[in-house]
């Protein structure tokens, strides 16, 4: 029994150790001339490679595919995730937000680590195998590469998405599932900065803590809603809330953002602040006072936008004025007119249609084709979580074949 893997980042190897140490033949076929790219690059190149929280926090984190994924995460949770690695003589640490990272900061560490039991398991890994075809005769899988055809029994599709096509992501998978009858969810940008209509290029690159920043629709429900840190960039917002927001509003149309700058005030204790300010500096200008409630570049954007002159003594400022600055600290608006590049993308969302897909991420279509990790519609916030969902796709296609492969033994 001869089992294919296409695709060698995180759930390509995986799966491949697993059935290996199952006791099967395998093959790994990876376009690249190594393994992992695009693992290099996760974690800002620390590799962030699960989350050790509770499971009912852990499935509040996956956006797209919660219930098509709970055997798969529930087979191999985190802490399996975290007991191969340490078991593979990988030290590990966990950091603010139940992240776990290699102990090293390495994510080289990672791959490497992989690597490793991809030998040790007998796994044959074959570079620069980039896959042109996939046809089925039978029971047998032809698969063609440029400069070789491969035979296997089964096959298992494990190509990633379209973010960092860089890195070998260039949506492959959707090809050979569209040869095979199968449907793909549109792929679009998660874990992106967002652009806005409004011109931000004056506030690149500031930074801030403890925002709110809220998704509305056209009828100015709240979408979503997320606290933390936020980063502008010269086309609209980026950072760790933005791209969270990103992932949850990129299969919609019009959505508007309100930034919230002083969460932890409501209106009338913001209001009480500014007067307060206002009463010991009545005779200088509003932007050098209200320069202590925000950074002075978007203390400047913001006077804008409540429609107050910069230069006006705070002594000179109506009620009504004071109220449209509370409103506009409170509920500073932006419309998001487009999602950065896939270049840009920390995920893909979209995939293979998990309406074709069994929990064990076998084809309900056809006999013996799997698809796993990013190539199929599962994605879910920063954290590790995406990684841990790769693995636990994985292992749930490696523990299937295993299953049906000891079934087919003679007692």
């Amino acid at each position: 029994m001869n089992i294919c893997i296409i695709g060698g980042g995180a759930s390509g190897m995986m799966c491949a150790i697993h059935l290996a140490k199952g006791g099967q033949n395998v093959i790994l076929l990876e376009k690249n001339e190594k393994l992992g790219k695009k693992m290099y690059i996760t974690g800002k190149g620390r590799c962030n490679l699960t989350n050790d929280c509770e499971m009912d926090e852990f499935f509040k984190n996956i956006i797209h595919g919660e219930k098509f994924l709970k055997s798969a995460v529930y087979s191999f949770t985190p802490q399996d995730t975290m007991d191969f690695f340490e078991k593979a003589g990988l030290s590990l640490k966990v950091e603010r937000g139940n992240r776990v990272f290699p102990m090293s900061d390495k994510s080289s560490d990672v791959i490497k680590t992989l690597e490793n039991e991809l030998k040790r398991s007998g796994v044959q890994v074959y570079l620069n195998k980039e896959v042109v075809s996939i046809e089925k005769n039978n029971s047998i899988y032809t698969i063609k590469t440029s400069n070789y055809v491969y035979e296997a029994d089964i096959v298992v599709i494990a190509t990633g998405g379209i973010s960092y096509p860089s890195t070998g992501s260039t949506g492959d998978g959707y090809g050979f599932a569209s040869n095979f009858g199968m449907d793909t969810v549109t792929p679009v940008q998660g874990l992106v900065a967002m652009n806005v209509a409004q011109n931000v290029s004056s506030l690149q690159g500031i930074s801030l803590k403890n925002v709110q920043l809220s998704a509305l629709d056209t009828n100015d429900k709240v979408i979503c809603s997320e606290f933390g840190e936020m980063l502008f960039t010269n086309r609209g917002l980026s950072g760790p809330i933005a791209l969270s927001v990103s992932s949850m509003i990129n299969r919609l149309g019009r959505v508007k953002l309100s930034l919230d700058l002083k969460p932890a005030l409501d209106e009338k204790t913001l209001d009480a602040r500014i007067l307060r300010d206002f009463d010991e500096r009545k005779n200088q200008d509003l932007k050098n006072v209200t320069r202590a409630l925000l950074p002075e570049k978007l203390n400047l954007y913001v006077l804008k936008e409540a429609k107050l002159q910069e230069s006006k003594k705070v002594n000179s400022v109506t009620k009504e004025e004071r109220a449209a600055l509370v409103r506009t600290v409170k509920n500073l608006n932006f419309d998001v007119t487009s999602l950065a590049p896939f270049s840009e993308a920390i995920i893909t969302s979209g995939g293979v249609n998990l309406k074709d897909l069994k929990p064990s991420c076998e084809s309900r279509n056809t006999e013996n084709l799997y698809f796993i990790g990013e190539t199929i519609d599962i994605d879910a916030l920063t954290g590790g979580f995406n990684l841990q969902l790769a693995f636990s796709t994985a292992v749930a296609a490696a523990n299937n074949i295993l299953k049906k492969q000891q079934a087919k033994k003679p007692r």
